[in-house]
């Protein structure tokens, strides 16, 4: 696989000619010692405040004029002054006005002139001091801008690339929304970008990304969207009772509802319920196009995210691997958190460092730091040099009959037989889990025997079931479980694994009408004796493909392979690792318009986890003997998180 080089201003030079013209360009202070990391040398009180409407080149809304989206800019004035070209860190967003940005909601306010007042969140106090300029981008149809909101199509993501490409002196922007006055970047950026944010925001950056636009250097999504249709469905089975339209409805102004019906029909038939893959899907998938992405790509993401769920960062990320992207990865056991409240100082320091070595080409190391940051409990991280580590294996397990009591077994050997489980609607993969020691007739589980050595998995799981269906249609869930007591993170609670606190603290420098202070959380935790480790669902109808579902058979067998989040867990020694086979998972997809009974037929049903040591690291982990967990199997996760429809938890 090729690995491509960083550009770094500060690596050491080759030859010394090479010294010697290094050594013309720059000033005698930077000659003398090269900076590791940037400082507050500027003011952000008298910071440049100001507006420009960037041509997108299309008309979504059909008036006859190319779309223009509004960009509010937050930049230093004294290296405005000194003619110094800088950096720019870019939040592209619908969220802006319509619902705020950050734990606290935060949104844009304007002076009388329409100037910007207050960006959400800490990027511009803390970054414009340290020479950076901070660009928040109305995507079209929110706010000020113009256009109609296609979450996720062709004019949101052209909404953010057509900055990028004005930053870069390839795109045109004016003072006002309608007028003539053209604005110019070239005389005070560099063009280099790195855009940042949170769910839809960071989903908006994925997508420039994928169309490898000159300029950006580096994208930081956070619990972002990397196909659109895995958003709304999973395998032909609806995660939510609305489509994309919902959403669009949510975000946008109120202008933009008034005109825009049109782009909201579109949604509406390009996004059918059948979960059928549809064109509208192709252009929101940015998988495919990993292999276009030139900007490093930081990631972080919710191991427990059942919002934006951890489908999306797996898939996204092996597809940046396969193509030789520079990457960096955390993974929290938080639901959709913003790492500035679950790892706050940690965050900030390390976002500080990364921007320095991607836009201002400071040597600072973190290129040579592990890979992967991951939580193993609230508030204690590990760390991996690659991720998923060296020596993972897909690795098949195997359901197989139960034992005296009823329990099926989790191991190498192809099992027997068959087990048999009706559709329940009302029950969840908690109510599983709790009584996975149990024979029930809404689930097939199987287990482990307890382990004698940690067992890890790190990665995306496949689950093959061959199962028989009664109706015309059925919905398959399928999860993995770590069948022991802990202490997680309670990412089913509000705030899904924090607490907001009272007190605040403070992020970079403040003006009047932008605090760059804000309030504390802390890890919210519950004591558990299971933890759910990955999940999947399909519609069994899309047995053939994908992309296409077609009515069951009763009586018929089926197979079908499910994908399963990512996540990276270590099932500890003394612990059960369970695989747990049902219908409708309450609350995180939608139940089919029957209520079937599946048979599986286990000598062609089986499970391949990507197990770190592969084969022998389970052999190892299940030879011997070791104590079971004492207690009874309580569900201390309480209900999964309630659907949403809109990808954001503020």
């Amino acid at each position: 696989m090729p690995i491509r080089m960083r550009f770094t201003i500060w690596r050491p030079l080759a030859t010394a000619a090479a010294a010697a013209l290094m050594a013309t360009l720059l000033t005698p202070a930077t000659a003398q010692a090269a900076p590791r990391v940037s400082e507050p040398r500027y003011s952000y009180d008298d910071a440049i405040r100001e507006a420009v409407w960037v041509d997108t080149g299309l008309d979504g809304d059909a008036d006859g004029r190319t779309d223009r989206v509004a960009v509010d800019i937050v930049r230093p004035r004294e290296t405005a002054r000194q003619g110094r070209k800088i950096p720019v860190i870019m939040d592209a967003s619908p969220y802006y006005a319509c619902c705020g940005r950050g734990n606290e909601s935060q949104r844009k306010t304007y002076d009388a002139d329409g100037e910007v007042v207050r960006m959400p969140l800490f990027y511009d106090n803390y970054f414009v001091p340290r020479g950076y300029a901070f660009v928040g981008v109305d995507l079209a149809g929110t706010n000020r801008s113009d256009g109609c909101v296609d979450v996720g199509g062709r004019s949101d993501v052209q909404s953010a690339k057509a900055v990028v490409d004005w930053l870069n002196g390839r795109a045109k922007a004016y003072t006002t929304r309608t007028g003539t006055t053209r604005a110019r970047a070239t005389g005070w950026t560099d063009g280099r970008t790195g855009m940042i944010g949170k769910s839809y925001d960071g989903t908006i950056a994925n997508g420039v990304a994928a169309t490898g636009v000159e300029g950006l250097e580096t994208v930081v999504p956070i619990g972002a969207i990397s196909s659109w249709y895995d958003y709304y469905f999973s395998q032909g089975a609806p995660l939510y009772d609305s489509g994309p339209e919902w959403l669009s409805n949510y975000v946008e102004s109120p202008e933009a509802r008034a005109r825009c019906g049109a782009v909201q029909q579109r949604l509406v038939d390009g996004a059918p319920r059948t979960g059928d893959w549809t064109p509208l899907w192709s252009e929101r998938n940015h998988v495919p196009d990993a292999d276009r992405v030139e900007a490093s790509v930081f990631v972080i993401h919710g191991m427990q995210d059942l919002n934006v769920r951890a489908k999306h960062f797996g898939q996204w990320w092996d597809a940046l691997a396969r193509n030789g992207v520079d990457r960096k990865i955390w993974l929290t056991q938080a639901g959709h958190v913003d790492p500035f409240d679950f790892r706050r100082a940690e965050w900030v320091d390390t976002l500080h460092r990364w921007f320095d070595h991607e836009l201002l080409g400071y040597d600072n190391g973190i290129d040579d730091e592990p890979m992967a940051d991951i939580e193993r409990k609230p508030e204690q991280w590990a760390t991996s040099a690659v991720w998923p580590p060296r020596g993972t294996e897909r690795t098949t397990l195997r359901p197989a009959e139960g034992t005296e009591e009823g329990v099926g077994r989790l191991g190498p050997t192809r099992g027997t037989g068959t087990e048999t489980f009706t559709d329940d609607p009302a029950l969840d993969e908690t109510d599983w889990a709790a009584r996975i020691d149990r024979p029930t007739p809404d689930k097939a589980g199987f287990t482990t025997g307890p382990l004698t050595r940690d067992l890890r998995l790190s990665g995306s799981s496949k689950v093959t079931v061959t199962a028989t269906p009664t109706t015309a249609t059925a919905h398959l869930s399928a999860v993995l479980v770590d069948l022991g007591p802990d202490t997680v993170r309670d990412y089913a609670a509000p705030g899904e694994g924090i607490t907001t606190l009272t007190e605040r603290t403070c992020w970079g420098a403040s003006t009047t009408g932008d605090s760059a202070c804000f309030k504390e959380t802390a890890a919210r935790t519950t004591d558990v004796e299971y933890t759910i480790v990955s999940r999947g669902w399909a519609d069994l109808g899309n047995h053939r493909s994908g992309r296409e579902g077609v009515p069951l058979t009763p009586g018929t067998p089926y197979t079908i392979t499910l994908d399963l989040a990512a996540t990276d867990h270590v099932v500890p020694a003394g612990h059960r690792l369970a695989l747990i086979v049902a219908g409708t998972d309450r609350g995180l997809i939608e139940p089919p318009s029957t209520r079937p009974a599946l048979t599986l037929d286990l000598a062609r049903t089986s499970a391949r986890l990507p197990l770190v040591g592969g084969a022998d690291a389970f052999r190892a982990a299940t030879s011997g003997t070791a104590a079971a967990p004492g207690g009874a199997v309580l569900d201390g996760v309480r209900e999964p998180r309630t659907a949403q429809r809109v990808p954001e938890a503020s």
